[in-house]
């Protein structure tokens, strides 16, 4: 007898039906990978959060800090010269070094010469690996008081917490973008002032570290340079501090353990100068 339709068969299962064998051989051969990619970030988190690197001890004779000035060869030689020779006894009282190099010792292309002051500060870095503290000074600047050391005066730790400028705007008088008011002094490897235009290039210091040499390389960028901003350097620098840290402070804070910016008061690191004789503010400057 045949049937018009195949009987049909159940849809149930039976409820101890055997699993497919493949599933534990993969578990099998994945695990060394699961293994493998555990170490990996076992590694990456020792790496960026735990592992200290071991200090060094600088060799003999390693200066303190340097004094940096760039000059331009177009500054008469007798005010070239006393300003050098203002570095160079501030540097001696506290064992510090010079470099003043020209502003044409660096490939700037088609911008301004003043962007000669960010590989300034690289170079130095690369002569005096094993310095501290980096001090630009610009040209167009005395300094006053020899006496007081960079470190006493403005970078030990307990000091510069004491002197800095906090929850304030990063560039006055309206950024919304506002200094931190959480970082410690030992934390900190860039200092600068302000003054009623914005942020105060002409005197800056820069512990020296990883930090430092990826913020130069950042700001010598050649994006930035080809911006055209109005006053150069100066200006990529308000922009790199104000929003250029809203999408890189996480990488920053792995690469500084969280130092960055601190601001002080004009007075303290850019103080006022008087001209000297020839000097490009005197009109009998050559």
């Amino acid at each position: 007898m045949h049937f018009a339709f195949p009987p049909r068969k159940s849809s149930h299962s039976h409820p101890y039906a055997a699993r497919s064998s493949r599933s534990p051989f993969l578990r099998r051969t994945r695990l060394p990978q699961y293994l493998g990619l555990f170490a990996l970030a076992a590694f990456c988190l020792y790496f960026l959060f735990l592992r200290s690197p071991a200090p060094t001890k600088p060799p003999p004779g390693t200066p303190g800090a340097v004094v940096i000035t760039v000059m331009d060869p177009n500054l008469s030689k007798s005010y070239v010269e006393a300003i050098r020779d203002n570095r160079k006894d501030y540097a001696a009282r506290h064992g510090y070094a010079t470099f003043s190099p020209n502003t044409t010792d660096y490939p700037l292309g088609d911008s301004p010469k003043s962007w000669s002051t960010v590989p300034a500060l690289r170079h130095a870095m690369t002569l005096y690996p094993h310095t501290p503290y980096f001090f630009y000074l610009t040209s167009t600047a005395l300094i006053m008081n020899p006496s007081l050391s960079l470190h006493s005066h403005i970078m030990a730790p307990t000091r510069l917490e004491s002197l800095t400028l906090t929850d304030i705007p990063v560039v006055p008088p309206d950024s919304v973008i506002k200094t931190f008011s959480h970082l410690r002094g030992d934390r900190i490897d860039f200092v600068m002032t302000q003054d009623q235009e914005g942020l105060a290039g002409g005197s800056l210091v820069l512990r020296s570290g990883e930090w430092a040499k990826y913020f130069l390389d950042a700001w010598f960028d050649p994006l930035y340079r080809s911006y055209n901003f109005q006053k150069a350097e100066a200006h990529a620098l308000e922009h790199i501090v104000q929003y250029a840290i809203l999408f890189s402070n996480f990488w920053l804070r792995f690469l500084s353990s969280g130092s960055y910016m601190r601001t002080l008061a004009y007075t303290l690191l850019g103080g006022m100068a008087p001209s000297l004789p020839n000097s490009p503010s005197s009109p009998n400057a050559s």
